[in-house]
């Protein structure tokens, strides 16, 4: 029997009594503050209408290890504040009485928070109403029984936070050691001839495609403002591809496709699956994979200092400043070695990644599961 079953069964065995929240805390309203009194960088976090603080203030109004809900903006957000802080007017910090910890309301209300967002008022700037908040119906066990169910909580979220700090600082860790190796890898000196791209190949694109030529249910997908690796932005008809794949330039399988425009420079090996993209925003170069690789190129260009013309409404990538772009041409075997290791680097750096929003997610979910659990109280039926 673990401690916690222990305490229940001492202290609650027949139940616990729900009260309203508005019974057991003061759900209160922070006080005005404007921004000519806030500081940057000193002072008390100043909570408005979002966990993050709105800035700081030369005073507080609330002390350290208090609850509070938002109830403008970021309406139905739940904070606690381990430090003493300041509460504006959209704030509602919540003052506990003696039969309720903080600590235990504050996990309660993380469990409620379903609850809470449905209740907000969808307007302009969205807002909940301090009474849905004092309505909620709260299990209140003994302080003992709370104090437990609180250690056993933070432990979840302790070992969550340790676990995420140790993952980003490996991956922190390895991205310093792949730029590291990149760089040593990739500057041979005087050792190598330097090439300009225009030099090695030449820069192609697909044909324009109308927007008359495009639909939103499917066919092969079009992407347009480089956003290839994601979601298309339209469709285009079989036919349409076909033809256009026939007369036109069309990427072949390993390609690296360059886009041009939007995120200027972020590089995607086409894998061959049906696809078409749009002219002049997404590029690749036609060229001789005897005298340079394709892989290896996709690591110069993510090396490369791209010449971005920003005279226009819209900063872009212009295939003239492609063609002059110049990269070191070793030979291929050195290419092939250098890309192993990259590629090695690469993958581990892609695994942490991936790993990190996945792991946190998991104890995430073990947090909610025994939270669920915890705070589930049978009802005490009073005689």
């Amino acid at each position: 029997m673990t401690k916690l079953e222990q305490l229940i069964e001492e202290l609650c065995p027949n139940g616990v009594e729900y009260r309203k929240l508005s019974e057991v805390t003061t759900i209160e309203r922070g006080r005005r503050i404007v921004k000519e009194q806030l500081s940057h960088d000193s002072g008390y976090p100043v909570f408005q209408n979002s966990l993050t603080p709105m800035g700081f203030h030369t005073d507080s109004n609330y002390p350290a290890e208090t609850s509070y809900v938002i109830g403008a903006g970021a309406a139905g957000e739940i904070g606690y504040c381990k430090e003493d802080f300041w509460a504006a007017d959209d704030c509602f910090p919540i003052v506990c009485g003696d039969s309720v910890i903080n600590r235990y309301v504050y996990h309660f209300l993380l469990w409620q928070q379903p609850v809470l967002l449905s209740k907000v008022r969808k307007a302009s700037i969205p807002r909940l109403s301090r009474s849905v908040i004092e309505n909620i119906m709260i299990p209140v066990p003994p302080l003992p029984v709370q104090s437990e169910i609180v250690r056993i909580l933070d432990n979840f979220t302790e070992l969550t936070a340790e676990l995420t700090a140790e993952l980003t600082a490996e991956l922190t860790a390895r991205k310093k050691q792949y730029e590291y190796y990149t760089e040593q890898l990739m500057n041979f000196g005087d050792n190598v001839k330097m090439l300009t791209l225009g030099e090695i190949g030449s820069v192609k694109m697909c044909k324009r495609i109308l927007k008359s030529q495009t639909n939103t249910e499917g066919g092969i997908p079009f992407y347009k403002i480089g956003t290839f690796g994601r979601e298309p932005d339209a469709f285009i008809s079989e036919e349409v591809f076909e033809e256009y794949k026939e007369k036109y330039s069309y990427p072949k399988k390993g390609d690296i496709l360059i886009s041009c425009s939007g995120t200027i420079g972020r590089t995607v090996v086409f894998d061959g699956e049906p696809a078409y993209f749009q002219d002049s925003n997404i590029v690749w170069l036609e060229h001789d994979e005897k005298i340079v690789t394709n892989k290896y190129l996709q690591y110069c260009y993510k090396k490369q200092p791209w010449q971005i013309s920003t005279g226009g409404t819209i900063a872009r990538l212009y295939n003239d400043n492609i063609l002059k772009a110049r990269i070191p041409v070793p030979p291929i075997e050195e290419q092939e070695r250098i890309v192993a290791i990259l590629d090695r680097f690469d993958t581990l750096c892609n695994d942490i990644s991936a790993g990190l929003p996945a792991e946190i997610e998991a104890r995430q979910k073990q947090y909610e599961y025994y939270r669920d659990k915890l705070l589930t109280f049978k009802e005490l039926i009073a005689n």
